[in-house]
């Protein structure tokens, strides 16, 4: 089994990571666009062009599923990805967790990027599963790009500015922007640092990976199970990194992560 992820940048990571905890043995193709990070403040058009761009760089390597590892690309290029791909390549999008984040009860934040804190997109997934929460819309300028970079200040900063726009009630946080799952802790502890009551934070990354799993096992002639390897296949599948299409290295900046650092760390060469 092999599955692609397509982003900018390092935000890939949560959702790279989070296919490896469900199927170690898969052989995983992150494809980025470095030298066209970040897409956020790009134009529609502009944005899918890229996006389609790393998605051809992955398709080229026969994957099994593609994974759509942005909240902005997947508002502006999902449609594009899946007339492109689908029915033969399953084309998975990222939604920020705001149904089950809304179900919770109690009032909730969603952290998001200026491009889309306020938009019709959220502010749809808004209306149509949150009516009547108290829900707070926080945009957070440049900690995408700080996370990009592994820029501890700046993520310091833009963490701490965001957490003050936060109100202080709030039960949760929607984690609107792959890049953010990679800080996720760093995050809790700026909008709750005494820990009380508990705060839950609500990510995308697992979800994602088991839609792209059960999207896979739902192909004709596919029964794999979304759970670990079998006897006949390795414990532990292979790596690609595509940098706007070539083969590379896991850029300096993806080590200084847990999920970057564990996927380095644990690849056998790709099949």
């Amino acid at each position: 089994m092999k599955i692609a992820l397509v982003d900018s940048g390092v935000g890939l990571l949560a959702a790279a990571a989070a296919v490896r905890r469900l199927r170690p043995d898969a052989d995983l193709v992150l494809s980025c666009d470095p030298l066209g990070m970040p897409w956020g403040p790009r134009t529609p058009q502009d944005l899918t062009d890229r996006a389609m761009a790393a998605a051809r760089a992955a398709a080229a390597h026969d994957p099994d599923a593609l994974i759509v590892a942005c909240n902005t690309a997947s508002v502006h290029a999902l449609p594009a990805l899946r007339a492109a791909y689908e029915p033969r390549l399953p084309v998975v999008g990222t939604v920020p967790a705001i149904k089950p984040a809304a179900a919770g009860g109690g009032p909730v934040a969603i952290w998001a990027t200026p491009a889309t804190t306020g938009s019709a997109y959220q502010r749809g997934l808004i209306a149509d599963f949150a009516a009547g929460a108290d829900v707070t819309e926080v945009p957070c300028p440049g900690l995408a790009d700080a996370v990009e970079h592994a820029d501890e200040a700046a993520i310091d900063a833009a963490v701490a500015a965001a957490a003050a726009r936060t109100p202080a009630g709030v039960r949760a946080v929607v984690l609107g922007c792959t890049h953010y799952e990679l800080v996720a802790e760093r995050i809790r502890a700026a909008v709750r640092p005494d820990g009380r009551p508990p705060l839950v934070l609500h990510a995308s990354a697992g979800a994602v990976a088991a839609q792209a799993l059960r999207r896979i096992a739902a192909q004709p002639g596919r029964s794999e199970a979304v759970g670990g390897a079998t006897p006949a296949t390795p414990a532990v599948g292979g790596l690609t990194v595509l940098l706007n299409g070539r083969e590379a290295a896991l850029p300096a900046e993806a080590l200084a992560y847990s999920e970057g650092r564990q996927l380095a760390a644990a690849v056998s060469p790709v099949r």
